[in-house]
C-alpha cells in the first residue's frame, strides 16, 4: 500500500482515538464518532455501508450559463490514480460519515491560504466537512446520498445549501490555490494526507458502489425475485455513481459567475443520479415482506440511536437554517470599500443580494423530514431537496451574472479578493 493508504487509515485512527475519550459503547457503520482504534480496523477492514433509490421519473433541465466553465466529462487526467488495493480500503473508508468529513477538511485547507496553519475555514460545513474543496463542489455526493437514504445519517447531505452557494460568490481560493488542486499529484501530496481529486469527486468502481448493495444484501436475505430487483439497483448504482463522477471539474472555475456554473451542473449530476435510482429502490422495497422491511429499516435506525447517544446529531443541519453565522452575512460594506460601485451597479447588487435572501428562505423551507423512516422516502426528500437547491443557485446565478456584467475588470479583480482575504 502506497504513503496515501496509510495516510488515510492514519486519519481514521486519529478520529477514533479522539472520539474513544468521549463515546461510549462501540462505534456503527456511517454516524458520528468511532468507537475505538480496534472497531475502527475492523470497519476498515470488513465491508461498510453505502446507498441506494426510488420513485417517480423526471426530466432535469440544466439550465445554458454564461462563463461556465467545466464540461460534463470525466476525471481531470491531471488527477492521481489510485492503486487496485488503495481504491478498495479506500471506498471502505469513505463509506464512514465522520472519516469522510475529517479526508475533506484536510483536503479543503490544504492549498487554502498558501498552506497556512489553521484549524477550520470560513466556509466550513457546521459539523466539520466541507462543500467546497478547491475547484470541486460537493465531494462525496454519490456517499452523501446513500449514506441517507439507506442509513440514515443526515448530516453529510442536509449540511449543504446556501453557505455553500455564498462560498461560491466569495470563493475562498486564490487562482494559485486553485491551481495547486489540478497540479499533478506529489509524493508530498499523499504525505500530507491530500487524498486525489479523483477520490474526493467520485468513485464509481464496482467494488465501491456494491458496498451499499451488499450491506442491503445482508440485511434483507432476497428471495429469487427481490434478488433480481437488488441486481437491477446494483446496475443503477453503478451507472448513478458515474454520471456523479462525471461531473468533476476538468479545470479551475476562477470567477463568481463560473463557481456557481460549477454548483448548477454538480447539482443537475447529482439529482439525476438521484431520480435514476428512485423507482429501483421503490420496486425493491416493495418486494420486501414486513420483517425484511424492518431489517433495511433497521441500519438507520441503529445508527440513529448511536449517533444520538455519542451527541452526533444534538446540532441541526446547517444547509437548513434560516439565521446564518457571522462569517456568512452579506458583506455590504467590504463590497463598497473595494468596488465603489455606481448607482446602477448598486441596483444590480440590490437584485443579487436580495436573491441571495430569498434563496436562504426556499432553502430553511426544504428540510431534512422528520417522517422520512424508509429507505424511499429519504430518497424522495433528497430529491426535493436537490430540486429546491437547484431552483436557488439558479435564482443567484441570474443576479450574479447581471451584476458581474457591470463591473470593470479592475472591479471584477477586487470582488474575487473578498473569499480568499477573508479571515477564518
Amino acid at each position: 500500500m502506497s504513503k496515501f493508504g496509510v495516510t488515510v487509515i492514519a486519519v481514521v485512527l486519529v478520529t477514533a482515538l479522539s472520539s474513544a475519550a468521549t463515546a461510549k459503547g462501540r462505534g456503527h457503520f456511517g454516524l458520528g464518532p468511532l468507537g475505538s482504534v480496534k472497531f475502527a480496523f475492523a470497519r476498515l477492514l470488513a465491508p461498510g455501508p453505502f446507498y441506494s433509490g426510488h420513485r417517480h421519473h423526471r426530466r432535469v433541465h440544466v439550465r445554458r450559463v454564461r462563463n461556465a466553465p467545466v464540461a460534463l466529462q470525466n476525471i481531470p487526467s491531471a488527477t492521481n490514480q489510485p492503486s487496485g488495493e488503495e481504491e478498495l480500503v479506500v471506498g471502505r473508508l469513505f463509506t464512514d460519515p465522520a472519516a469522510r468529513r475529517q479526508i475533506a477538511a484536510t483536503a479543503a485547507l490544504a492549498h487554502w491560504h498558501g498552506d497556512r496553519n489553521t484549524t477550520d475555514g470560513w466556509w466550513s460545513h457546521g459539523h466539520g466537512g466541507y462543500g467546497w474543496v478547491g475547484p470541486l463542489f460537493w465531494p462525496f455526493a454519490y456517499n452523501d446520498i446513500y449514506g441517507y437514504a439507506i442509513f440514515g445519517d443526515g448530516v453529510g447531505f442536509w449540511d449543504y445549501g446556501y453557505p455553500d452557494i455564498y462560498a461560491g460568490i466569495f470563493g475562498p481560493y486564490g487562482s494559485d490555490e486553485l491551481a495547486a488542486y489540478m497540479a499533478p499529484g506529489s509524493s508530498d501530496r499523499r504525505e500530507r494526507g491530500i487524498p486525489p481529486l479523483q477520490q474526493l469527486c467520485g468513485d464509481a468502481s464496482r467494488e465501491t458502489t456494491g458496498l451499499a448493495i451488499d450491506q442491503i444484501q445482508r440485511a434483507i436475505q432476497p428471495t429469487e425475485a427481490q434478488r433480481a430487483a437488488l441486481d437491477r439497483l446494483a446496475d443503477a448504482s453503478n451507472s448513478a455513481a458515474q454520471i456523479i463522477q462525471a461531473s468533476c471539474p476538468t479545470q479551475p472555475a476562477s470567477t463568481a459567475p463560473a463557481r456557481l456554473a460549477v454548483m448548477q451542473q454538480r447539482t443537475a449530476a447529482i439529482l439525476n443520479s438521484v431520480i435514476s435510482l428512485e423507482p429501483l429502490l421503490g420496486e425493491l422495497y416493495d418486494l420486501l415482506d414486513d420483517e425484511q422491511k424492518a431489517r433495511l429499516n433497521a441500519l438507520a435506525d441503529d445508527q440513529l440511536k448511536t449517533a444520538s447517544a455519542n451527541g452526533g446529531m444534538k446540532a441541526p443541519a446547517q444547509g437548513c437554517e434560516a439565521s446564518l453565522p457571522a462569517a456568512l452575512q452579506w458583506p455590504a460594506g467590504e463590497i463598497e470599500a473595494r468596488l465603489h460601485p455606481t448607482d446602477a451597479q448598486r441596483d444590480a447588487l440590490e437584485r443579487m443580494q436580495r436573491a441571495s435572501a430569498r434563496a436562504v428562505e426556499m432553502l430553511s423551507y426544504e428540510c431534512q423530514p422528520k417522517d422520512a423512516i424508509t429507505p424511499p422516502a429519504r430518497l424522495a426528500a433528497v430529491d426535493g431537496r436537490l430540486g429546491t437547491m437547484q431552483q436557488a443557485i439558479n435564482l443567484v446565478s441570474d443576479a450574479l451574472e447581471d451584476f458581474y456584467a457591470t463591473l470593470s475588470d479592475e472591479q471584477k479583480s477586487q470582488f474575487e479578493l473578498i473569499g480568499p482575504k477573508r479571515a477564518p
